[in-house]
């Protein structure tokens, strides 16, 4: 049997599949080990953090082996389906390595096909666009790991993908508009407008897209929701971009759909331009005030007051565990752990997540960084 036989998923209920049969991955700690494994694909694991996913803040002192035996039970499963266990799950000093190409795995799908579907939008092929992130989005089965949600190191890494996901939603949205098909579009904005209803892009798609329709009271309206809401929940304004918006759609200004859309999509491109020509040396980082710089290497990189964490700021402000930063092969996603003080990105106070761009600002109480992409 082929190695490509094996199919690994996590946008959903974690998954291995072999010949389109759901193999049996054990008992949750097992599955753990897989998913922390999976999130990290083609990049090495180490025991320590192996045991930390797993077992959280009190490993027993049997750890270490109970890994060694959750690895060995998930190598036969490998071995089981016909593939050659040592090409898949890898011993790597300090830990173990899970090797998946992007094609065997639904995250790594889903981002081919989001960078496809930016890359188009960018080049003004808006069909395509659309055809590519319509091909992203399908391979969500449902929230991601929804069956490891009790283990910590899962949900920062889902609000990143639920963050990524819903980008991509917006950026379908804005190629669907940029085609012509706003009718078709303005039901769904306004069920993700309604779901996530301080998401000031997701509000600039719907009154773009009922603008364009020739819906004039409907857009304002649509402005006149949001401003509602972000002032009595929020206690602040709708955002410049949405002024400038909310003005033409007054003034009856012609709105360049496609321009706008190529614009949006050419600032998302840049991640996927520097991943792409980057060598081997470059590393996204941080970089604080002082000049010193903080390299973003594996899939998360955890802010906070204690030892634990990787950037560790001895601030009484700062939360013991803050923020983390999570790679999710296409971007750079930061989500506040429910901190006590929050985070800014750009100036502006996050409320779950941000999807970051090059040259962003981040703010953690007095602590500033300065997000970039670049050699290390």
């Amino acid at each position: 049997m082929a190695q490509n036989a094996l199919q690994f998923g996590v946008l959903g209920p974690l998954q291995m599949r072999a010949d389109g049969t759901d193999l049996p991955l054990g008992p949750a700690k097992q599955r753990a080990v897989l998913a922390a494994l999976l999130i990290n694909r083609n990049r090495t694991v180490s025991i320590d953090s192996l045991i930390d996913a797993a077992w959280q803040e009190r490993p027993p002192p049997e750890a270490r082996a109970s890994l060694h035996a959750h690895v060995s039970r998930l190598r036969r499963l490998v071995s089981g389906a016909g593939v050659d266990p040592a090409d898949v799950l890898v011993s790597a000093p300090p830990g173990y390595r899970l090797n998946v190409p992007d094609a065997d795995c639904d995250l790594g799908r889903f981002a081919t096909a989001q960078k496809a579907g930016i890359q188009a939008a960018a080049a003004g092929r808006f069909e395509q666009a659309s055809g590519h992130l319509s091909d992203a989005l399908a391979e969500w089965r449902g929230p991601v790991l929804e069956d490891l949600r009790d283990f910590e190191f899962v949900g920062p890494f889902a609000a990143a993908l639920a963050e990524d996901r819903l980008v991509t939603l917006t950026a379908r949205a804005e190629a669907e508009i940029a085609c012509g098909r706003t009718h078709s579009i303005i039901p769904e904005l306004e069920a993700l407008v309604a779901e996530h209803p301080y998401r000031e892009p997701l509000w600039a798609q719907l009154i773009t897209g009922y603008y364009v329709a020739d819906r004039q009271y409907d857009a304002l309206d649509a402005y006149g929701r949001l401003k509602s809401a972000l002032a009595e929940d929020l206690g602040i304004d709708p955002g410049p971009t949405l002024r400038s918006l909310h003005q033409r759609v007054l003034s009856q200004e012609p709105l360049d759909v496609k321009h706008a859309a190529r614009a949006t999509a050419k600032r998302a491109a840049s991640t996927f331009q520097w991943r792409t020509e980057a060598r081997a040396s470059a590393v996204a980082h941080l970089r604080d005030a002082t000049g010193r710089r903080y390299p973003l290497r594996g899939a998360a990189t955890r802010i906070g007051r204690l030892a634990d964490n990787d950037i560790v700021l001895d601030d009484d402000t700062v939360s013991r565990f803050h923020a983390v930063l999570v790679d999710t092969g296409n971007s750079f996603v930061i989500t506040d752990l429910q901190s006590a003080n929050g985070v800014e990105v750009a100036e502006q106070r996050i409320r779950t997540s941000a999807t970051l761009a090059d040259g962003d600002r981040i703010r953690i109480c007095g602590h500033e960084f300065t997000f970039q992409i670049g050699e290390s």
